[in-house]
């Protein structure tokens, strides 16, 4: 798989692996314990969220900045590592639930949020410039999507087993106190504390406590349950945050020892045969011009995918734990669960669709990756197509809250779920890592870190309109979210189609 691949690439990935536990373990967890936390609504919750993942991306403008001027990658890349453990280190530590000032821990959290955020902006989009150097070689230079496609498939890997590890932690604590998991209930808990709790939700949140009540403890003491189940439910979240750190020192163990394998842009700038400094030379302004006014464009096209597709961490979590069984031929699944299918398809999809390519090249009918990307957005309008079919009927958010929670009976199927994200994985294949192969090939040599930062920002800004997508949640039928972006994902097919011949152009 690896065949004529730069020995870099494979450390590469390795080293990213930690980085992609956390960002899976938020991916995860972060609206569930932001409101479990908090008695957050989602909207309220969705905002900070898509606050938080537009931070992620638009903090790596000032981290390629940084990597750019200083000509020092690694040393940029090894500092993002330990300022995200720190910031990890900060919400990791439990603190008691329900919260004495709610706006002073929320201030803390955010705090935190904000320092794995500026972490991840020193590591993230340097790092894929160090791969995308790795392709400057002409050796290499045919096989730049193939290597990219490669990278981001075993980045994965430490993803795939984020979800699972929160989830294992939480139930672990939760057992510990006498409990048993239930989603539903940490919403009920702070309705009860807030004294907003309809007689049909109090019932139900009877009824559920004595299910999850292993031991009888609280019997007759609904302040006492409530009380001790959310310390509980929220505390295994705040473990499991710590979990991350120790996979950040992993990666940072894996990337000393494997640096040397890496291209160091300090020992070419001062050397005569410096490739990326050739480039320079040879590249006018005008073309110089040309190529950044593509990757803007593209990045204005992305936008629009972000925007929907990080609803994986936000609105499609919410689903996860208001409308679908957690019940899958006998075994309980956790809302958690759902995040491992992405990662875990991106692993075994990513060969399928590399052999793919790879016929179609030999074929001489590879479509350029433009218009990969094209396609890779009509693929997830019909990802999110199949969520409005399927949502189709269901009672609104606001009905679901005055229940309590849905019944078991009006819960739709976990394959709901399991098949969009099928869908949209296919998507993100071909948009992201060839998204990312298109800035390593376009970007002009002496801003390969600040173009990669601004396909970052690009994913920033869709991120930050995230919260968009919590509102209509709360608001309106639920088919009509997922409306929403099918529309957006149609918006951006046909505003990079209509732009094909031009990119296509600008990219050889």
């Amino acid at each position: 798989m690896f065949k004529g691949q730069p020995k870099g690439l494979m450390a590469a990935a390795l080293a990213n692996m930690g980085e992609r536990f956390g960002f899976y373990t938020m991916m995860a967890i972060l609206v569930l314990f932001l409101q479990a936390k908090f008695g957050l609504d989602g909207t309220n919750a969705g905002i900070i969220y898509s606050v938080f993942y537009a931070l992620i991306y638009i903090l790596a403008l000032v981290g390629g900045l940084i990597a750019d001027k200083t000509r020092n990658y690694k040393g940029t890349i090894l500092a993002g590592l330990f300022v995200m453990a720190l910031g990890y280190l900060m919400i990791a530590i439990p603190t008691p639930t329900p919260v004495p000032n709610k706006t002073l821990f929320l201030i803390i959290s955010c705090i935190g949020l904000f320092t794995i955020a500026f972490g991840n902006g020193l590591f993230k989009g340097n790092l894929q410039a160090l791969v995308g150097q790795m392709y400057d070689k002409p050796e290499y230079s045919k096989l730049r999507d193939s290597g990219f496609q490669l990278f981001y498939m075993f980045i994965n890997v430490g993803a795939m087993f984020a979800p699972f590890v929160a989830k294992y932690v939480r139930a672990i604590w939760l057992a510990k106190n006498g409990f048993e998991y239930n989603p539903s209930l940490p919403s009920m808990c702070h309705q009860y504390l807030d004294g907003t709790l309809t007689a049909e939700g109090s019932a139900r949140l009877t009824e559920l406590a004595a299910k999850v009540d292993l031991t009888g403890a609280f019997a007759g003491n609904m302040d006492g349950f409530v009380n001790s189940y959310l310390n509980s439910f929220v505390t295994g979240f705040h473990y499991a945050f710590g979990v991350a750190i120790l996979t950040m020192l992993i990666s940072v163990g894996i990337f000393l020892i494997n640096k040397h394998k890496l291209p160091d842009a300090k020992s070419k700038k001062d050397a005569a045969a410096d490739a990326a400094a050739r480039g320079e030379i040879q590249m006018d302004a005008k073309e110089v011009k040309q190529r950044i006014y593509a990757l803007f464009a593209v990045f204005a096209v992305v936008i629009f995918f972000w925007f929907s597709f990080h609803q994986n961490g936000l609105t499609l979590t919410f689903f996860a734990r208001d409308y679908t069984s957690l019940s899958l031929f006998g075994y309980n699944m956790a809302v958690e669960d759902f995040q491992s299918f992405n990662p875990l398809f991106v692993v075994f999809l990513t060969p399928v669709v590399i052999a793919v390519f790879g016929w179609l090249r030999a074929k001489g009918i590879e479509p350029s990756t433009p218009k990969k990307i094209a396609i890779g957005m009509l693929i997830a309008a019909i990802g999110f197509a199949v969520m409005a079919l399927g949502s189709f009927g269901l009672p609104d958010s606001k009905s679901v809250t005055a229940m309590g929670s849905l019944p078991e009976a009006m819960k739709v199927t976990p394959f709901l779920l399991m098949g969009t994200y099928f869908i949209l994985t296919v998507a993100e294949l071909f948009i992201s890592p060839l998204g990312i192969s298109f800035v390593s090939k376009v970007a002009p040599p002496q801003y390969q870190g600040l173009m990669q930062g601004g396909w970052l920002g690009a994913t920033a800004l869709g991120n930050q309109l995230l919260f968009i997508g919590a509102i209509f949640y709360d608001n309106v039928p639920i088919w009509l979210t997922w409306s929403l972006f099918v529309v957006a994902c149609i918006i951006s097919m046909g505003t990079m189609l209509f732009m094909l011949k031009w990119l296509e152009r600008v990219s050889k």
